[in-house]
C-alpha cells in the first residue's frame, strides 16, 4: 500500500510539475487593481527561471484512497522576479492514465523589477488524459511593501528540465 501511494504521489508530482509543458503565455491582459479611486498603473511582463523543491508530507489522517497527496514547495526565482517562495500543494490522481489535478498556494518574497515586497500566487492545474491546463494568478490584495496593488497571471513552462516563468502583471505607479 505504501509503495502504491508513493508511486501515485510521484506520478501526481510529475503531473503538477509538467502542467506547464506546452502552455503559451496568456494573451489576456492582467486585471487592473481595484480600489475606491483610479490609480495610474503600469502593465509589465517579467520573465526568468526558477528552481523548485517539493517535499511529500504525511496525510492529515489515514487516507481512504492513495490518490490524494500533500506536499510543501520551496522555490527560488531568478530574473525579473528575484526572490523565494514557500507554499503548500494538494494533489489528486485518478484511475484514468494521465488525468490528475492540483491546487497550490505560495507566498513569494523578493523584488519584482526592483520593487520589494511579498505577494501570494494561487495555482489550479488539471491534466485531462495528458492535456494540461494551468492557471496561476495573484491573490487579490495580497501584495505588500512596494508590491501593494499587484495583480496578474503567471505562466510556467518546462523545457529540457528547466523551469521558466512569464509573469504579466499590473502594478500601481510609485508616487
Amino acid at each position: 500500500m505504501k509503495k502504491q501511494c508513493r508511486g501515485r504521489v510521484g506520478f501526481i508530482v510529475g503531473i503538477g510539475l509538467s502542467l506547464g509543458l506546452g502552455l503559451s503565455a496568456h494573451a489576456a491582459q492582467a486585471p487592473v487593481p481595484s480600489g475606491g479611486q483610479k490609480e495610474a498603473a503600469m502593465t509589465a511582463r517579467a520573465s526568468g527561471t526558477f528552481d523548485v523543491k517539493l517535499s511529500q508530507q504525511p496525510p492529515n489522517e489515514k487516507p481512504e484512497d492513495a490518490s490524494l497527496g500533500r506536499m510543501t514547495m520551496d522555490k527560488r526565482f531568478h530574473g525579473d522576479l528575484d526572490g523565494s517562495s514557500k507554499g503548500e500543494m494538494l494533489t489528486a490522481g485518478t484511475a484514468v492514465k494521465d488525468s490528475a489535478g492540483y491546487v497550490a498556494i505560495e507566498r513569494i518574497s523578493g523584488t519584482l523589477h526592483g520593487r520589494r515586497g511579498t505577494f501570494v500566487l494561487q495555482h489550479s492545474g488539471t491534466m485531462t488524459r495528458g492535456t494540461p491546463q494551468l492557471t496561476v494568478t495573484v491573490v487579490p490584495d495580497s501584495g505588500t511593501g512596494q508590491l501593494v496593488g499587484l495583480a496578474g497571471r503567471m505562466t510556467i513552462k518546462i523545457a529540457d528540465g528547466k523551469h521558466m516563468y512569464d509573469f504579466e502583471y499590473v502594478l500601481p505607479e510609485v508616487p
